[in-house]
């Protein structure tokens, strides 16, 4: 698979950066609003924006039951921030009537980090990123409270009140951060994830 063509989950949130960030990491990058849009992609990023707002889009623009189709047949998807929330397992914080996707077995938190005011940026070591530290910027973001027998920690928060804080997870074909990389410049993350997309 020389080019994947990987979706952006385009209900709201970074869709034009992932966008970017993506055809700079060696894929073809489409939105996705649509189940027939949906079944075209190899992977799919869901990116950052509001949890509970994005599911409930989810099941307006009739996503949800084909996503977690798509996620329990093996589709490759890595979810940023908010992503993150709707890829987990469980969610702590979260209106009940608030849909997640069960693609990662994790329990996240969200708003962990505080309010918006409260969002900020530090260096992390990331597992299969090399070189220098990934710059994370972190907004009203999430953080992993438990993870499952199966899931890999990519990353921690390395000092300060959240410090050991996990905030990079992967499980077989999908990965999750609570930062959003498509905001810095820096594409090592989507070129895991690209990477991640062409194995499976």
């Amino acid at each position: 698979m020389t080019e994947p063509t990987i979706g952006v989950l385009a209900l709201q949130g970074d869709v034009r950066e992932h966008l970017a960030a993506l055809e700079s990491s060696g894929a073809h990058g489409i939105r996705v609003r649509r189940p027939e849009e949906l079944d075209k992609v190899d992977g799919l990023i869901l990116p950052g924006g509001e949890s509970t707002t994005m599911s409930t889009l989810l099941s307006v623009f009739d996503l949800l039951e084909p996503l977690r189709a798509r996620l329990k047949d093996g589709l490759p998807a890595y979810g940023s921030c908010a992503g993150m929330i709707l890829l987990a397992s469980e969610i702590l914080d979260t209106r009940p009537d608030a849909h997640h996707l069960d693609g990662l077995d994790i329990t996240v938190r969200r708003n962990a980090f505080g309010r918006q005011v409260d969002s900020f940026e530090t260096d992390l070591d990331v597992v299969g990123i090399d070189g220098d530290p990934v710059r994370a910027v972190f907004i009203r973001a999430p953080w992993v409270e438990r993870v499952g027998p199966d899931v890999e920690v990519l990353a921690t928060v390395p000092d300060g009140p959240a410090e050991g804080r996990v905030v990079a997870v992967r499980q077989g074909s999908v990965m999750a951060t609570s930062f959003h990389p498509e905001v810095t410049g820096d594409r090592r993350v989507h070129h895991l994830f690209v990477n991640l997309v062409r194995a499976v």
